[in-house]
């Protein structure tokens, strides 16, 4: 393996160890051994479950040691095939023959591939590849939401105040606040983990024209859905082209846009909190914030999700829109736009491991969001017009808006202004009064409760 420093792509060089579960999944090495996996799986169901030809006892443990020792080699072997082939599939149909050869096995030889065009051989591997991709980022997607639900937990209950168009308004909770985004990507995740990968395997236009003109007696509606969902573990598409219409990998990636979306909305915020002075970052020894201010630390990590998920969300948008559209009963279009899946696999990647980065780096810093909350008592222009609504008190809303709009009030102008209310009780004028900014969060701390309990609920 070369040095890095030369990698085209950041997703290789610059952040590869934060890309290394993909490596054998989506490099072109993990894309070649599931195409042999998928041709042994076809061969042995050939033999095994339709058997369409005699063999001796033994042949399918022999079949699958040309898989358990598949190597980067064997791999490097198919790549030198193709340079004379030409055709990347075709190249592995050969080198799954040599080895046939090798292991006493050529009397089955001409099986190998049997009434398969190429897509069903790639459809089939990169559908796997998409499955094992999704169990990577559902483990860290879990992970990010997990450190966001215990910063909710942790922070439940203390006040902040809240932003409208980036102005001072109704006060919340920091872990109501976090809770919002915890609730948004278990959502996404919910759907993430549900969707079926589809797959098919019905020949050159998708109808068994191959495999019905020699075994007309063959139910290969039926073989392929058995072969699919039994063997791989995948769901059948009968109603295909040549190729899969990748409807399946849409919704996964449709769904992945809207989780990064999400990521990149909480990456803003603590951004923004963090700019605020309502969290501080943990130092480290040796870091270096600015080439000039030895003073700062940057959110960088923030920042750095942000940036690789918008990369992820382009990628991932076009990629499913394309992919669901092909001429005909196929083009070509489709195969070099596959081999980018591993890109936005990793950039989405990079995205949620910089943001757990970031979650990990924060402290919350009590002070600044008490002063914050204290020096802006207009926030309790709310509630008072609300209750002077209920009493009947006139214009309620204008009297607040002269009072406070684009005005620091303070305790004392407003325990005045109570103290002109005609219609308000004086039992509740005294509550008004009592009224602090840190005291009016409503039921925050409790529909953080509801989130954790509706989360054990539909666990059980």
């Amino acid at each position: 393996m070369g040095s890095s420093l030369k990698s085209i792509s950041v997703v290789d060089g610059r952040y590869k160890k934060m890309t290394a579960e993909l490596e054998d999944i989506f490099s072109e090495y993990g894309l070649i051994r599931q195409r042999v996996y998928v041709e042994l799986e076809w061969l042995k169901f050939i033999i095994e479950d339709l058997k369409l030809t005699a063999t001796e006892p033994g042949t399918a443990q022999k079949l699958q040691s040309v898989l358990d020792n598949f190597s980067e080699s064997d791999a490097e072997r198919i790549k030198e095939i193709e340079r004379t082939t030409n055709h990347d599939v075709k190249a592995v149909e050969y080198f799954i023959k040599e080895r046939l050869v090798g292991l006493g096995l050529s009397d089955i030889m001409e099986w190998v591939h049997f009434a398969c065009t190429s897509d069903d051989i790639n459809n089939i591997s990169y559908a796997l590849m998409v499955q094992q991709g999704r169990d990577v980022v559902v483990g860290y997607l879990s992970e990010l939401i997990d450190k966001i639900e215990q910063k909710a937990l942790e922070y439940k209950a203390v006040p902040m105040m809240g932003r409208t168009h980036g102005q001072p308004a109704t006060p919340t909770t920091v872990g109501k606040e976090f809770v919002n985004f915890a609730w948004r990507l278990n959502h996404e995740l919910t759907l993430l983990k549900g969707c079926a990968i589809q797959a098919k395997i019905n020949g050159a236009t998708g109808n068994y024209n191959a495999h019905f003109f020699v075994f007309p007696q063959i139910d290969w509606i039926a073989a392929g859905e058995r072969f699919l969902s039994k063997n791989l573990a995948l769901e059948p598409l009968l109603f295909t082209t040549q190729i899969n219409p990748n409807a399946y990998l849409a919704y996964i990636l449709h769904t992945m846009v809207r989780s990064a979306a999400v990521v990149i909305d909480f990456d803003r915020d603590m951004w923004g909190y963090i700019s605020l002075g309502y969290f501080r970052q943990r130092l480290k020894k040796g870091e270096t914030g600015s080439s000039t201010m030895p003073h700062k630390v940057n959110p960088i990590d923030f920042e750095n999700s942000e940036g690789n998920m918008g990369v992820a969300i382009s990628m991932m948008e076009h990629i499913a829109v394309k992919l669901q559209k092909s001429r005909f009963q196929r083009d070509l279009t489709d195969s070099t736009v596959l081999r980018s899946l591993g890109s936005l696999f990793g950039y989405y990647l990079i995205g949620i491991k910089n943001s757990i980065k970031g979650l990990g780096k924060i402290a919350i810093d009590l002070d600044t969001i008490s002063r914050d909350l204290e020096a802006n008592q207009e926030l309790l222009a709310e509630p008072f017009q609300t209750a002077m609504r209920f009493y009947g008190e006139e214009n309620p809303y204008e009297r607040l808006k002269d009072l406070t709009r684009g005005e620091r009030v303070g305790k004392r102008e407003l325990e005045l202004f109570v103290n002109t209310l005609e219609k308000v009780p004086a039992l509740f004028r005294e509550k008004m009064k009592h009224l602090t900014p840190a005291d009016y969060t409503g039921l925050a701390e409790k529909l953080v409760e509801r989130y954790f309990a509706d989360k054990v609920s539909s666990v059980i």
